[in-house]
């Protein structure tokens, strides 16, 4: 729940600027964490796969379940990677447009107008990752050796994207006030 209380004011803190103010003590305690976690997640799939070419392929003994444990962490990983990104804003873009653009109001439209599509598509496949995980709740399937829930790995695609939609929206929201306060300075 901590953690929940320090999200949400980093996301107020990053709604003002374009990255989190790490001078703000709730958003250092934010970046640290989210470092943290990203570390642990690494770790935890490098020293897993580590541990499986080890057993199987030197030792060659199989652990039994460990590809179904290192899923988890490793689709976690990926999610958060992804989510981090967002925040952050440097996701990989392929704007050719921008080439072409002159101004840096042209700039900001063409940033306005990617962050609506992307909300768009996002919404879109969140409308799917929702029913996804409502579907997983009531299933409640697991994995065929460990029995560990597949919930557990089924939400983060969920909760990923809504974090994703929600830093676009900031993202857009930022796009929005530069192009009116363009406005207001050359109007």
């Amino acid at each position: 729940m901590l953690i929940l209380y320090y999200f949400r004011f980093d996301l107020m803190t990053f709604a003002y600027h374009t990255q989190p103010d790490i001078q703000n003590p709730i958003g250092k305690r934010m970046e640290r964490f989210t470092q943290y976690l990203l570390l642990g997640l690494i770790c935890i799939v490098a020293l897993g796969q580590f541990f499986q070419v080890i057993t199987r392929y030197i030792l060659e003994i199989p652990v039994m379940g460990l590809e179904e444990t290192m899923l988890y962490p490793t689709l976690w990983l990926y999610v958060l990677g992804a989510v981090n990104a967002s925040r952050e804003n440097t996701h990989i873009r392929a704007n050719v447009l921008e080439i072409f653009l002159r101004t840096p109001k042209q700039h900001v439209v063409l940033a306005i107008v990617g962050e609506v599509i992307s909300l768009i598509v996002g919404i879109w496949l969140l409308i799917w990752a929702w029913d996804f995980t409502r579907y997983s709740w009531r299933v409640w399937k697991e994995s065929a050796t460990l029995y560990i829930p597949t919930f557990y790995a089924d939400v983060a695609l969920c909760i990923g994207l809504t974090l994703m939609m929600i830093y676009t929206a900031m993202h857009l929201s930022r796009h929005i006030r530069d192009l009116l306060n363009e406005h207001v300075k050359n109007g």
